[in-house]
């Protein structure tokens, strides 16, 4: 059996697109009211924040965005391919935002999880994330349809 290559955290390229959707979808990351094609769009125009990939042997298995609006960075879109999560991979990826966050003087992450995904949660929770006492607000300005 030949030996795997080891993974590589790169920013995200066009070429990656598909592959990335596709990841999203097997990890349950996308919804309706969500275009994941209108999502990259949007964040390829944040001239601040960094979208990663996580290739091995060229292949897309994981991906995160981060942001910083100059006040708090925040993490969407982490994935890691079902095949390879538990296997540190998700921690490699937000290890890499928390250092590219920090390099632009980003003093703390914000980042959600769908009430009921305790897996996520305790993932998190791992990581030194805790729950705040806050509650998340949204509208939507922009319809996705």
């Amino acid at each position: 059996m030949s030996e795997q290559a080891e993974p590589v955290i790169v920013p995200f390229e066009e070429g990656h697109r598909k592959e990335v959707i596709s990841l999203w979808q097997s990890c349950g990351l996308t919804r309706a009211w969500n275009d994941p094609d209108k999502d990259i769009d949007r964040k390829l125009s944040d001239p601040q924040g960094g979208f990663f990939v996580l290739l091995q042997a060229g292949k897309v298995i994981g991906s995160v965005m981060a942001g910083y609006d100059g006040h708090r960075g925040a993490i969407y879109y982490l994935s890691i391919d079902p095949e390879h999560q538990s296997s540190g991979l998700g921690r490699l990826l937000m290890e890499h935002c928390e250092e590219f966050l920090m390099e632009l003087g980003c003093p703390k992450i914000n980042l959600f999880v769908r009430q009921g995904n305790e897996a996520v949660t305790k993932f998190y929770d791992g990581l030194g994330y805790a729950p705040e006492k806050a509650a998340a607000f949204g509208k939507r300005l922009i319809p996705d349809d």
